[in-house]
């Protein structure tokens, strides 16, 4: 499953970060690395962007970005 496709408020774990992109290099360097936990907060209104609560911090990423993030639950 991918972090986008997350319900609001259920945590889960990274397994892969996709991608070899400025975009996937970047969410590895916040902390979205293999092992992490990571919870979806909620979504905007039309959904994009979502926020995310990884190692204590609040992020607000694209739902195309998190569709690079493979989580399972």
């Amino acid at each position: 499953m991918t972090l986008s496709k997350l319900p609001a408020g259920v945590n889960a774990t990274v397994t892969a970060v996709n991608g070899e992109g400025v975009i996937s290099k970047r969410l590895m360097e916040m902390g979205m690395v293999p092992g992490v936990t990571v919870r979806l907060v909620k979504d905007a209104p039309f959904g994009d962007p979502i926020e995310i609560r990884i190692l204590g911090s609040s992020l607000a990423i694209r739902r195309n970005e998190a569709d690079s993030v493979e989580v399972e639950l």
